[in-house]
């Protein structure tokens, strides 16, 4: 079985910007590119998880984030990073949905698609509903990085005393890499 770092896209790996749908704003987190690089170097596959409602709420096409995608991957190839497979969610909070964190459903997919054993693989977000998604997919551990909305949802604590907290992603690659 395959290990896996399940990462939330905005706040996390980029910045936070409201309903990002243009790619020529996409800014990647300084350290990011080489902290995946690192990850994966140590065996670990990546994938990403995103709640995008902005496209169920009508703000922007689905086009549009495909473009920011391929923005993002283009980059994060230049450092040798291979995402395997960005799963988003597009409905609006209030509209139903198979895969909108905090579900599990894209982890269990990602667990049969690429035979990762969940047990020993890890998420790392910026808002509680993406360790919440972990937690509900029994992952080795949820992580909070205090990036985007990080900071301000560390001092809900009593939820996260299942979750390591930390600065950023490249804290956090290193607390997975010390634990794992």
């Amino acid at each position: 079985m395959n290990r896996a770092v399940f990462l939330d896209r905005d706040g996390t790996i980029i910045e936070e910007k409201d309903y990002l749908s243009d790619p020529a704003t996409v800014v990647i987190f300084p350290g990011t590119p080489e902290a995946l690089e690192r990850l994966q170097s140590a065996g670990f596959r990546l994938f990403i998880l995103t709640n995008q409602s902005g496209i169920g709420r009508g703000y922007y096409a689905e086009a549009d984030m495909h473009r920011v995608h391929a923005r993002l991957l283009e980059e994060l190839g230049r450092h040798g990073v291979r995402i395997e497979k960005i799963y988003f969610a597009p409905e609006a909070p209030e509209q139903p949905g198979r895969g909108r964190k905090p579900s599990p459903q894209f982890l269990f997919d990602a667990r049969d698609e690429f035979g990762i054993d969940l047990s020993q693989s890890y998420l790392i977000g910026d808002k509680l509903i993406d360790l919440e998604c972990g937690w509900n997919a029994g992952l080795k551990k949820s992580i909070l990085v205090r990036t985007g909305y990080g900071a301000k949802q560390e001092p809900a604590a009593y939820k996260l005393m299942r979750a390591a907290v930390v600065d950023d992603l490249s804290a956090a690659a290193e607390w997975i890499l010390t634990d794992g």
